[in-house]
């Protein structure tokens, strides 16, 4: 595990890379004919954002000298990453078809990998202002008020002095509420649902876009979340810390197995998280 004074150098790092591609994001979101939308290989929407975003936080993360495996960069054949005992694994827009929608519900993920597990993780709501943070053994937290802007220079000590620990006692609630994806759900999701539905017939659905699902998981907001289609590592692994630092887990559904990183094809199963 990496110590102490190397987390209290790369989280800044981190988190700055984060509220600076939150800037460039929320510049493109305020004028939609600047979009600039096209279609993947995948046939997944990209735009102008993602691609700012992108370099903002390879510039950001740069200095850091590790390497960067990022849904917008260049495809990095298995064999250049496998052996890497440490890298940032980024989605620099996450919420494309939320953020082209115009509703808000997009995030920015920075998770730093060690031997394949996350060792440490941001995932900022640049619209919301509100950065959620975990490190591993160490919990998780939220951090309000940071708003977008493309010089953060924000400290260790200006992080550590102003996170609120999670989960968060004023979101406990009676009724069961189940995170589905608001652009992304299946004749499986509904299903799974309805069963759930049996054991808690007070069960409330809450639709939600991008890893701000995990984000309401640890804060306690929801508590269950169902996502039956397609994902890659680099949705998952940054909220997944959080989650699992604020007490909750996540796991391939039906299998019940834990979501393994840096695979040499980076799709994740369908998985189940919960509080």
């Amino acid at each position: 595990m990496i110590d102490q004074s190397i987390r209290e150098y790369l989280l800044p790092e981190q988190f700055n890379a984060a509220v600076r591609a939150g800037a460039a994001i929320m510049k493109i979101y305020k004028n939609s004919d600047d979009y600039d939308i096209s279609l993947k290989s995948d046939r997944t929407p990209i735009t102008v954002a993602d691609r700012h975003a992108h370099l903002t936080i390879k510039e950001s993360l740069g200095r850091t000298r590790i390497p960067i495996l990022s849904e917008e960069g260049r495809e990095m054949l298995y064999d250049e990453r496998r052996n890497w005992e440490l890298f940032w694994l980024v989605d620099p827009l996450d919420g494309t078809v939320e953020f082209i929608k115009g509703n808000n519900e997009f995030t920015v993920n920075i998770a730093l990998m060690e031997n394949n597990v996350c060792v440490s993780s941001v995932v900022y709501v640049p619209y919301h202002n509100k950065m959620y943070i975990a490190v591993k053994g160490h919990g998780a937290w939220v951090m309000y008020g940071v708003a977008p802007a493309s010089d953060a220079q924000y400290s260790y000590e200006d992080i550590n002095s102003n996170m609120r620990r999670l989960p968060l006692a004023e979101q406990e609630h009676t009724a069961f509420r189940v995170a589905l994806s608001r652009s992304h759900q299946t004749p499986e999701t509904h299903a799974h649902v309805e069963t759930l539905r049996e054991e808690h017939p007070e069960l409330e659905v809450v639709e939600q876009g991008s890893s701000y699902k995990f984000c309401l998981l640890a804060e306690g907001t929801v508590d269950y979340y169902i996502r039956t289609t397609t994902t890659s590592e680099w949705d998952t692994a940054a909220g997944e810390l959080i989650l699992e630092e604020a007490g909750g887990t996540t796991y391939a559904y039906p299998t019940g197995e834990r979501l393994r990183y840096n695979k040499e094809v980076l799709d994740n199963p369908w998985f189940v998280a919960r509080r």
